[in-house]
């Protein structure tokens, strides 16, 4: 397999038919390469239009949900960013390449390694990993500029948009199987946000993630 054209064929075929036409998300795909933070036996699928199971239950996103995602936030690189879910490190990777420092929480112990030992091998260190449980929010290092949230939620809790800074920028994926939406929250006031829906998809949810309210008759 040539790799190279392989990644190339991904982005022209995948990425840029999905509305993904930003270049410097683009050529990050090119300069990060995604089978490096793929598992080993599973390889094979680093640049196919699926999700990659990591284990312990948890995803990498699609090739083209990451790049979309990517072109949504706009980050800058003075931004503060809040990942929640580190899963293998590469979304991780993406956004340490594109903001200014990355606090990444992965609740999966063998996770938050795999994540650190694949981002050690891409010398990045502008990311702080955490081990916790940020389902539910993670104020520790908040206001941030940027909140990515790489499992879905059943519902969004609040603290996630009273973390951000007022402009900042949140991605979360809400709603239960088989109706999620992908959202961009955009804070532009003190208690001003506006909700911009991305894409339909389905995804693992967020271990602990907080459910919605069943009615009981």
């Amino acid at each position: 397999m040539n790799l190279e054209e392989t990644r190339f064929n991904m982005v022209v075929q995948q990425i840029r038919p999905w509305y993904v036409l930003d270049d410097s998300v683009l050529d990050m795909l090119y300069k990060i390469k995604r089978e490096d933070f793929v598992p080993l036996e599973k390889q094979s699928m680093a640049f196919v239009d699926m999700e990659i199971p990591l284990g312990y239950g948890q995803v990498m996103l699609a090739p083209k949900a990451e790049a979309r995602i990517l072109q949504a936030l706009k980050i800058q690189k003075t931004d503060k960013v809040l990942e929640v879910g580190s899963g293998s490190g590469y979304m991780t990777a993406l956004l340490a390449e594109k903001g200014g420092h990355v606090y990444s929480v992965e609740i999966v112990p063998e996770l938050e390694s795999m994540a650190a030992k694949n981002l050690k091998a891409y010398n990045i260190n502008n990311v702080t990993l955490e081990q916790g449980d940020a389902a539910q929010g993670w104020t520790k290092h908040a206001p941030y500029d940027v909140i990515v949230l790489t499992g879905s939620t059943p519902v969004l809790p609040e603290v996630f948009k009273q973390s951000l800074n007022i402009g900042g920028r949140l991605f979360a994926i809400v709603g239960e199987d088989p109706v999620m939406q992908a959202l961009l929250i955009t804070r532009k006031g003190l208690d001003e946000f506006i909700t911009d829906p991305l894409f339909e998809t389905v995804t693992v949810p967020l271990i602990n993630a907080q459910q919605s309210e069943k009615f009981v008759f």
